[in-house]
């Protein structure tokens, strides 16, 4: 097959990319390098939950980010940096270089660099059949991933993926289907090089293959069931660091990877000699120890709005704001049979939009510096936004409960009744509740309020379908982000709004418009950035026609490190600094 130069290829990838993610990401600190960045030290981080996984096949949540990009690489990733446009373009990583595209933008081929090292000992390289692995793992019956359905854009992935014992999964049986089956469309002709085969023009490919779920796999970890007590005491490193010591719900210790080189990696610089997770930490404790100097920085939480401005005039140099492209909504439950199935009717769905006052929603997260009313499936920055576009835009975005009403009245609905699902022990989320439930009273809808703890909301209750199909909540309290940052579109209305028969964990009632994915498949495969804009955009319309979701605001992440830390950057996939190209000055 003809194929274009490296150069060409990128080109056209980068085409669609420039697209995206305008105003994007910024923020910065003031903590700027004096010159050679200091080596040593310990970075403590701080927070309240334990990690979600270990394994990076199975990570879900931003923060995950955070240490999985310490403990493992990817083909492509991005750089720490505070400019915007900057933190949203793909980058070699594990890849020497950016992959060479054919000329029907099928095939993708990634040479790998030649001293990129496993934790292993002795040391060993990473091959083109441990970037395989990961692929291949991201499918697998004991630990699948969320993003699986991804990569099904792979030619045979499908295939590949059902050809696993779901009936009996072990890890030897993983273990077997990994190593001696191959997917048709990733072949390794060496060491060092590895080719995807698509089915299908994906502009966004580049991005997906920066997903920690598909890092590489060192062949000896399929030893163990995936994310094990076992699993995560022989943890096999393939970036800077690996563990040193975990412990549940107390701690996460790093250490170097004694064989990790830094010419090999163009994106960490690893200067710390650990990163040190701390669990079990209130928020309030972990604001101040970090405030304080006692830590450096937070884990998978933010800096509350509430106490924002105050930390401003005291820590106000070691702060960072950062618009990660995600948006909060209200998730309509479409299975259920509660109040004689109304929510299954388009037309209740889209009375309800105009009830609630998102302007409050926004005073009530800080203000316009630190939130702003979501009017769409995608946030700020995704293709397909369109600040302009609100198709249920009420007077200074404050609701209108009277037409919610007269709507709800023309679709034959009265006493509207639902059950608000919401996790109850996070930071705003009981407020924005209440806030809803005192709009939808005016609109002449009763809603009783079902809290549900943090760790239980996504990780079971959201996602058990009996708890949707019983009519355990009707409207939830849901927030995206998207999976990668750049061509990120794919990755907000995929995973959420599309449904072909097999259930995604994150579509909580299998909702899919024909129409809106009609139109995703026209704009991934478009080379023109005009036209795959376009295209988003009216995915964007067709979806909010038959509103699965009423979208409430979008956040930024709200950072603070200590005076210690200095050059302080962003890791626009974690949402947060990025750990290892700090230096830590005590």
């Amino acid at each position: 097959m003809n194929r274009r130069s490296k150069a060409a290829g990128a080109a056209a990838i980068m085409a669609v990319a420039a697209m995206v993610l305008s105003g994007c990401g910024g923020g910065s600190s003031s903590d700027s390098s004096s010159g050679e960045a200091k080596t040593g030290g310990t970075i403590k981080l701080v927070g309240t939950d334990d990690i979600d996984h270990l394994d990076p096949t199975g990570s879900s949540l931003v923060s995950t980010y955070t240490f999985q990009r310490a403990i493992s690489r990817q083909l492509i990733s991005y750089k720490a940096s505070n400019d915007a446009k900057e933190q949203v373009e793909a980058q070699p990583d594990l890849a020497e270089s950016m992959p060479e595209v054919s000329s029907d933008g099928l095939t993708y081929t990634f040479k790998l660099r030649k001293d990129a090292m496993w934790s292993t000992d002795p040391a060993r390289a990473i091959t083109s059949e441990d970037v395989a692995n990961g692929f291949k793992k991201v499918c697998n019956p004991l630990l699948p991933s969320a993003a699986a359905s991804y990569f099904n854009v792979i030619d045979g992935m499908e295939q590949y993926c059902a050809a696993y014992d779901t009936k009996n999964p072990t890890a030897a049986n993983v273990k077997q289907h990994i190593l001696n089956d191959n997917v048709s469309g990733i072949t390794t002709p060496d060491d060092q090089t590895i080719v995807f085969k698509l089915k299908e023009k994906a502009s966004d490919f580049i991005y997906m293959v920066s997903l920690d779920n598909v890092s590489p796999v060192a062949k000896e970890s399929l030893d163990y069931e995936p994310d094990s007590p076992d699993y995560r005491s022989h943890y096999i490193s393939s970036g800077p660091y690996t563990v040193d010591e975990y412990k549940a719900d107390s701690h996460l210790y790093l250490k170097r990877n004694p064989n990790w080189k830094k010419a090999s990696d163009p994106l960490r610089a690893a200067n710390a000699d650990r990163i040190e997770f701390t669990f079990g930490v209130s928020a309030d404790n972990a604001i101040q120890q970090v405030s304080n100097g006692d830590a450096d920085g937070l884990w998978a939480m933010n800096v509350p709005a509430a106490q924002w401005g105050t930390l401003q005039a005291t820590n106000g140099d070691n702060m960072s704001t950062f618009s990660q492209g995600g948006s909060n909504f209200l998730w309509f439950n479409t299975l259920s049979n509660n109040n004689g199935g109304a929510l299954k009717k388009t037309d209740v769905r889209k009375a309800l939009q105009y009830a609630v006052d998102k302007a409050a929603f926004v005073q009530k997260l800080g203000g316009s510096e630190l939130a702003e009313p979501a009017i769409g499936i995608f946030g700020r920055g995704v293709v397909g936004f369109d600040e302009k576009n609100d198709p249920y835009k009420t007077d200074g975005n404050k609701g209108d409960p009277a037409k919610t009403k007269e709507l709800l009245a023309k679709a034959g609905v009265s006493n509207l009744k639902l059950k608000l699902a919401y996790r109850s022990d996070n930071a705003t989320e009981p407020s924005i509740a209440q806030i809803i439930q005192q709009d939808m009273k005016k609109a002449g809808v009763d809603v009783e309020l079902v809290p549900v703890p943090a760790s239980d909301f996504y990780a079971s209750f959201m996602t058990t379908p009996d708890n949707t199909k019983n009519g355990k909540w009707d409207i939830a309290l849901c927030g995206w982000n998207p999976d990668w940052v750049g061509g990120a579109a794919r990755s907000v209305f995929q995973p959420q709004f599309t449904y072909t028969g097999t259930a995604q964990v994150y579509n909580y009632d299998n909702y899919n418009n024909d129409k809106a994915s009609s139109l995703a498949k026209q704009a991934l495969a478009s080379s023109s950035t005009s036209d795959a804009e376009k295209l988003w955009g009216e995915v964007n319309d067709a979806v909010m026609n038959d509103p699965p979701v009423l979208p409430l605001y979008s956040v930024k992440a709200t950072l603070i490190h200590s005076s210690a830390i200095k050059n302080a950057s962003i890791f626009a996939l974690a949402a947060g600094y990025d750990w290892t190209n700090v230096s830590v000055e005590r």
